[in-house]
């Protein structure tokens, strides 16, 4: 039986790991690098770095974080944030990354994921998916959450994995920073429709919520920030209680 993992993200922002609620109000949670190093140290089956204001301010991943970040860790670590080409995702991958994570590049141009998965192998491609329900239905937005698509989530979602993608990292808006749990709803389908990972992002706020999108969620790995970086939930720890509730960790 595959384990469950467990990610800590690490929202950047000027060169700063942040937090906010429904993406927005950030404040200042760390350096990432120190941040990565101590995750890595305690636990964590992999990091994502995502550069949140890279597309919105039209500029490129910070590579040199990248790399210092990098040199920390010896878990698998995806990076994120304005990556629109596959010289793009090179320059990531030559720096340290394991993995890269795009979004709303995917939107605007699909076949970016085919063309990323037939160079790189679709292991190395994850498609984050941000998405809040309006009217019922749960629809996909970019630029860190601030613009709406037409597109439904889970119609996307299944292009997503046929254009090659090898993961999905669906964020929730609607939980995001709430700390009220996982969207285990939406979750449980997208593991029940798609036959590739899914990792839950947005809502965790105590160690049952890790317990709930694992059971009733079908999350594969679940995501979490500042929980993490707040030391309100501890990693080994948080293991411990999911091992006692028969999930599959790595200790």
């Amino acid at each position: 039986m595959l384990t469950k993992r467990i990610v800590p993200c690490l929202d950047i922002k000027n060169g700063r790991t942040v937090k906010g609620v429904n993406f927005v109000d950030l404040r200042d949670a760390g350096d990432p690098v120190e941040l990565a190093a101590i995750y890595a140290k305690t636990g964590a089956d992999e990091l994502v770095f995502l550069d949140i204001s890279a597309t919105e301010e039209r500029r490129k991943t910070l590579a040199d974080l990248v790399r210092n970040v990098a040199k920390e860790v010896n878990i698998p670590f995806t990076v994120g944030g304005g990556i629109s080409s596959v010289d793009d995702v090179d320059i990531l991958l030559q720096n340290g990354a394991d993995k890269v994570s795009v979004n709303s590049s995917a939107v605007k141009r699909p076949e970016l994921i085919n063309e990323l998965s037939g160079k790189f192998g679709s292991q190395c491609i994850t498609v984050a998916i941000d998405a809040k329900q309006i009217d019922g239905e749960w629809i996909v937005h970019l630029v860190g959450g601030k613009v709406p698509t037409e597109l439904n989530l889970f119609d996307w979602a299944k292009e997503v994995e046929q254009r090659g993608a090898g993961e999905i990292l669906f964020t929730s808006m609607d939980n995001d920073g709430t700390k009220d749990g996982f969207a285990n709803k939406a979750l449980a389908r997208l593991s029940t429709e798609l036959n590739i990972p899914i990792i839950a992002s947005g809502g965790a706020g105590n160690m049952q919520h890790f317990i709930d999108t694992f059971k009733e969620g079908k999350s594969d790995a679940a995501l979490a920030a500042s929980v993490f970086h707040f030391k309100e939930i501890g990693i080994p720890e948080l293991k411990e209680k999911l091992k006692n509730e028969g999930i599959p960790v790595r200790l």
